[in-house]
């Protein structure tokens, strides 16, 4: 059997201020071969958005460190996104209508990226704590515009919610069904291990690494991926997980669950959702 490629699905590098290309070693060394390479916050690139254009550096920027990243061995997959409290800074200095058209004409930009080939998938969202009713609206309607550029371009899309519930994974498919997008490509980021649920209404759940969260999921099968959401801050370090969490853990239960659960996590799962090759 060829060696199990371990994949982080969710994590963040900040070449500039961040610790970069030593969190990514930190990943590699305790056995991480494959990450997907998610886009920092405008703000905490000290991008100031004014306009759908503006997004463009921090697209770009992620590309730059996915080339970065490829260099040193470990694969990198570019996921392009707008966090989605943006929503609340926008409509600060504009209306909630002309934040919506801001964010959809930056995931306008985003897509084209996918179109070119040079990301794999879209990242959206809505705030994942309680917020007005027009924002709250505002976002949703974000939302299904992404799934509408998914759906056309055939892209896989990551989902910054709230807390995973059945009522939430109910919500997000209605939205996801209204789009026309196939819901096995929405992928619930930081989610609960509500696996059962997830797969009833096709979404898949990308499950922090963290306390027994991934014994919860095995449970319930494999239909999951695994995530640390590092935010490489160095303001915070080692938040939300450290880069080595999602190698490490992932030995630590082959111990007692063996390999063959942690091909499909790591290399079916990912593989399949987001059309790309996950080898080693």
């Amino acid at each position: 059997m060829s060696k199990l490629p371990i994949t982080d699905h969710h994590i963040h590098i900040d070449m500039n201020r961040g610790r970069g290309l030593d969190a990514v070693s930190d990943f590699q060394n305790a056995g991480g071969t494959h990450l997907f390479l998610v886009s920092l916050p405008s703000r905490h690139l000290g991008v100031s958005v004014k306009k759908p254009e503006d997004y463009k550096t921090v697209f770009d920027l992620t590309i730059e460190a996915v080339s970065k990243i490829n260099e040193t061995g470990v694969t990198a997959f570019p996921v392009l996104g707008i966090h989605p409290v943006d929503i609340l800074y926008l409509s600060e200095e504009n209306s909630v209508e002309k934040a919506v058209e801001i964010m959809r004409g930056g995931f306008d930009i985003a897509a084209s990226y996918v179109q070119k080939g040079e990301a794999v998938a879209l990242k959206s969202g809505r705030p994942h704590f309680p917020v007005e009713h027009d924002i709250w609206d505002g976002s949703n309607q974000v939302i299904s515009h992404v799934f509408s550029l998914c759906r056309d371009l055939k892209c896989a899309v990551q989902l910054h919610v709230e807390d995973m519930t059945l009522e939430s994974i109910q919500d997000i498919s209605e939205i996801a069904k209204r789009a026309g997008i196939n819901t096995e490509k929405v992928v619930n980021h930081h989610a609960t291990p509500l696996v059962t649920a997830a797969e009833k209404f096709g979404l898949y759940p990308s499950i922090p690494a963290a306390k027994d969260n991934i014994e919860i999921a095995l449970a319930q099968g494999t239909r999951f991926l695994m995530e640390t959401d590092y935010v490489d801050d160095p303001d915070r370090p080692g938040f939300v997980l450290g880069p080595k969490t999602v190698p490490k853990k992932t030995k630590k239960l082959i111990e007692i669950y063996g390999e063959e659960p942690f091909w499909k996590i790591h290399q079916e799962n990912p593989s399949r959702i987001y059309d790309v090759d996950i080898g080693v």
